[in-house]
């Protein structure tokens, strides 16, 4: 049943324009049947496509995926906390952030399927976005948003309990993002922290690329690309961590 909220923005009319087929398949992967199915269909919604189709600035899923970031920490905080009572609020700090990191919703997000119940501008559809782990990520959370506002917590609870259980369950490898694990290896040796910089943006305004770089007292910097600053920031201190044997790389 969907929960009456009276502070609930207005939502497009959406209804033509994303397949019917996808939105019903994706509900039911999800396991939650929409009351405002244009709800999940503007979760769905990409910035390319809400420009093309003029749908105004709250036309895309930024405004859910906002939403759903924090209703994602908020379940996998009390998952942690339960499953870990004895843990320090700093362990359970670096388990939340591996679980809720970008990297980790575009994985769940392939295995929904979200992909393929995307609405993207032309552009944006031609180059590849339904597979880029950035879009699938942010439209994870904005769906987790979408389900919150829907039907409340309960439905979004019981998703991310679906998807997050077992990754937090088997949790492996560093509990810490790059940027962050670089910084603490940095000050453990008396150094300054870390300086970004970007080198390079290339692509449209809809799909851009980044090349950071990272300079380190007394070491060769860094260099790493992605779809946003922040991810080529993580990719140029990643590269350093292994370089240096902190980190192992992974495949």
């Amino acid at each position: 049943m969907a929960v009456d909220r009276p502070d609930r923005p207005p939502v497009p009319d959406l209804v033509s324009l994303a397949p019917d087929a996808a939105i019903d398949a994706l509900q039911e992967r999800i396991g939650h049947r929409f009351a405002a199915t244009e709800l999940l269909r503007r979760a769905l919604t990409h910035d390319s496509a809400a420009a093309e189709l003029s749908l105004g600035p709250n036309g895309s899923y930024q405004r859910l995926e906002f939403l759903g970031d924090r209703v994602l920490a908020l379940v996998v905080a009390d998952m942690l906390s339960a499953a870990h009572p004895r843990a320090a609020e700093g362990e359970l700090a670096r388990r939340l952030n591996a679980l809720v990191r970008n990297e980790t919703c575009a994985e769940i997000a392939q295995e929904l399927g979200i992909g393929e119940a995307l609405l993207l501008g032309e552009g944006e559809a031609r180059s590849g976005g339904r597979m880029k782990a950035t879009i699938l990520g942010d439209v994870c959370e904005a769906v987790i948003g979408a389900i919150y506002l829907d039907g409340g917590l309960e439905p979004a609870r019981q998703l991310i309990e679906r998807y997050w259980s077992p990754r937090m369950q088997n949790l492996s490898g560093p509990l810490r993002d790059a940027k962050s694990a670089l910084q603490e290896w940095m000050q453990g040796r008396g150094l300054a922290p870390p300086f970004y910089a970007v080198v390079e943006r290339s692509g449209p305004h809809h799909a851009p690329r980044f090349v950071v770089s990272v300079t380190l007292a007394g070491h060769e910097p860094g260099r790493g690309e992605g779809t946003s600053k922040r991810e080529a920031e993580q990719a140029a201190a990643r590269e350093v961590l292994i370089r240096e044997g902190q980190w192992k790389a992974t495949p």
